[in-house]
């Protein structure tokens, strides 16, 4: 019996008793229950009433490879080369790195219910809790090397951005390199790790982490203020509808930069910046700079204006926050 298929029965939210399972799958009593202690070791909740059987809280709205490829426009999904969805993994872009590492990965892309060692950026944890956020890895190839992506990490968010605005969501912003919020509460999160020539053709993975609806008791384990897209669209969301609205944007986004980089798309990216033209402070490893920050350069670097002049800032161990 496919786990999958135990979920896609409970995903519904109501009450099924064993005897109903076992016979829909063809098992026994007891290999159902046997599968409700593996979904709860997934840190799925699950109702166990005596007399009434089983039932998932709330219901689930699962992801669905072929609901996904169905919300595409041929030109996108034509570019979606290969779609692997666990239920679990550690993390999808270790498992799209590693795939990359031994071949041609460009258009794939790997989902998952639940990450049990998702990262954020400087290897900090990213909170994963099963069925209920958004967690996925792109894997895109480009020439010409690292040079090539300047700016890469920025063109993501304003994707993503734009994906979300598609569902009716707006006041979404940008922070400096990957970062998208709501009111300095964190939304979504993008990890970028490249593989290949850094001086030629290379693939990079393009991962993205996105608070859909985090349960309240996940939120212990999050070390900011943060939010997620039912909070703010007031309704429960698809997210299989939100990864294709995501896809849609996303992957002609990555094509033009591949002919034109980052650089025309400065002027957007500053009306959606989080701190354009406020006083942040901003940490680079032990030393600390105030200034007002300028927004971004053509090469995506943070433009930061103090005392002494303009300075522009790339990537790396530099973290921004807004001056208290």
């Amino acid at each position: 019996m496919a786990i999958r298929s135990l979920l896609s029965i409970l995903a519904d939210g109501r009450f099924h008793s064993g005897r109903e399972l076992g016979e829909v799958l063809g098992v026994s009593r007891s290999a159902i229950w046997k599968q409700i202690r593996k979904l709860e070791e997934f840190g799925l909740e699950i109702y166990s009433v005596k007399g009434r059987g089983y039932r998932v809280p709330g219901g689930l709205d699962l992801l669905d490879v072929e609901q996904i490829k169905a919300e595409l426009e041929p030109a996108v999904l034509s570019q979606i080369k290969d779609v692997e969805l666990e239920l679990s993994m550690p993390s999808t872009n270790q498992q799209a790195v590693q795939q990359s590492q031994v071949t041609n990965c460009h258009g794939s892309l790997y989902l998952a219910e639940q990450q049990t060692a998702g990262r954020g950026r400087r290897g900090r944890q990213w909170v994963s809790p099963f069925g209920r956020n958004l967690y996925f890895s792109l894997v895109w190839r480009f020439e010409n090397g690292a040079a090539a992506l300047e700016g890469l990490s920025l063109l993501v968010g304003l994707s993503l951005l734009k994906g979300i605005q598609r569902m009716g969501i707006a006041g979404v912003q940008l922070k400096w390199p990957n970062d998208l919020l709501w009111k300095d509460r964190k939304l979504a999160g993008i990890l970028l790790e490249m593989t290949g020539d850094a001086s030629g053709d290379c693939q990079v993975v393009i991962g993205v982490g996105i608070n859909v609806e985090m349960p309240l008791e996940h939120s212990v384990a999050i070390d900011q203020p943060w939010i997620d897209l039912q909070s703010l669209a007031g309704v429960k969301l698809s997210r299989n509808k939100l990864l294709a609205a995501l896809l849609s944007e996303l992957v002609p986004a990555l094509n033009q930069f591949a002919k034109d980089g980052f650089s025309p798309l400065v002027d957007q990216w500053h009306e959606h910046h989080a701190y354009q033209d406020q006083m942040i402070n901003l940490n680079i490893g032990q030393n600390a700079l105030e200034g007002v920050c300028r927004g971004v350069d053509a090469s995506g670097a943070l433009l930061l204006e103090t005392a002494e002049g303009t300075q522009s800032f790339h990537g790396g161990e530099v973290s921004v926050r807004r001056k208290a």
